[in-house]
């Protein structure tokens, strides 16, 4: 998607709250600097509306200039948020620019009609005329809230991106709910654990990717967005993270890896996080129609090294075994019907919430700083 002199208002869920945000906006995947002349912040209340518009500066500076592959987080902006909540970041680009975005919102976002110009205070939303389906320039939104005792990052690929988390039925969609395992983790956070001991929960899934690197059948788009490449970008450089939910390896197998290349890229990876002081949480990979038997195979020898001691052999620190959550009681090569989205792949909105409910908040808490 091209913009020329638009703006646009970008819906992002809120696992906690606080008395501050900071946004991350992203120029990723640009080959030329991207300039972006205004942003605000502000509670979401319906569609394009917003209250509490606060203007959102760079250094002190209203425009910020994104060089090309790069990311930039906003200064502290005084917004009291609750959790489970919405806040809308809205951004204003003159000229013609083409913003990095992710393409599985699961929810309308806003934008305005072309050469519409800036409207990024706009309380009502009228002037965006306009919805998409993905999250463009956004990246990350931080809270301030001291009370929290860390972050847990959800990692992995269209599992953790929250495919099948708008299934609520046959013929039933929801969008824009937040019903993805994660947010209901982050639900369950706030109603089971006092306030001094809550975490933040932010979701860093981006469907279609792998462990590893080097599966023979990976699609060239997908080539670059490997576990250990884009750690740095969507795990390590966030504020205040102390866990890991890892929750790879489905497309690796149906990508060609054998269980050597997914076995070698969780070292790697859960080598850094451990130097990094970041425990690892670490699922086995769960069943998926077209699988063949040398692929099944494959998956058991990765799910015996992931319950091996109940910490991967000593590399991680825990298993949230969400195969046995899903899998069919009668043919364990699939996935239960009452949780299966409809592909056989991803869980439907029961499904998210029964994987949410699976996870131990003790062992979460235990990661803390």
């Amino acid at each position: 998607m091209t913009l020329e002199n638009q703006s646009v208002r970008m819906i992002t869920h809120l696992s906690q709250g606080g008395d501050a945000i900071r946004v991350r906006l992203q120029n990723t995947f640009g080959t030329t600097p991207l300039t972006i002349d205004r942003t605000t912040a502000g509670h979401s209340s319906g569609q394009a509306a917003v209250t509490d518009v606060r203007p959102v500066t760079f250094g002190g500076r209203r425009s910020i200039t994104i060089p090309p592959g790069g990311d930039v987080w906003s200064d502290p902006t005084g917004l009291v948020t609750n959790p489970d909540s919405d806040l809308a970041v809205s951004t204003y680009a003159s000229g013609r620019i083409v913003p990095g975005r992710h393409d599985n919102a699961f929810r309308n976002n806003y934008v305005t009609a072309s050469g519409a110009g800036e409207h990024t205070g706009d309380p009502a939303g009228t002037a965006y005329t306009r919805t998409v389906t993905a999250t463009y320039l956004v990246s990350a939104v931080d809270v301030h809230n001291p009370a929290l005792q860390g972050t847990i990052v959800p990692f992995g690929s269209s599992v953790v991106d929250g495919t099948g988390s708008t299934n609520c039925g046959p013929g039933c969609t929801e969008t824009g709910t937040n019903r993805r395992w994660s947010d209901d983790l982050a639900r369950r956070i706030t109603a089971e654990l006092p306030p001094g001991q809550r975490l933040a929960v932010a979701n860093a899934g981006i469907a279609g990717t792998t462990s590893s690197p080097d599966c023979p059948q990976m699609p060239a788009v997908y080539r670059g967005l490997d576990a250990a490449t884009r750690l740095d970008r969507d795990v390590l450089a966030l504020h205040g993270v102390t866990g890991v939910i890892y929750y790879y390896g489905t497309n690796d197998l149906a990508d060609g890896c054998t269980a050597v290349p997914i076995l070698d890229s969780y070292r790697q990876v859960f080598s850094r996080l451990r130097e990094a002081g970041i425990a690892v949480y670490l699922t086995p990979i769960t069943s998926r129609p077209g699988y063949t038997d040398q692929n099944n195979r494959d998956r058991y020898t990765v799910g015996t090294f992931v319950k091996q001691w109940n910490n991967c052999a000593g590399s991680c620190d825990g298993v949230v075994d969400f195969d046995q959550v899903l899998k069919d009681p009668l043919k364990p090569n699939a996935i239960n019907p009452a949780y299966d989205n409809g592909d056989g792949i991803h869980a439907n909105i029961p499904g998210q919430q029964a994987l949410a409910d699976y996870v131990s908040l003790a062992m979460l808490r235990a990661s803390r700083w």
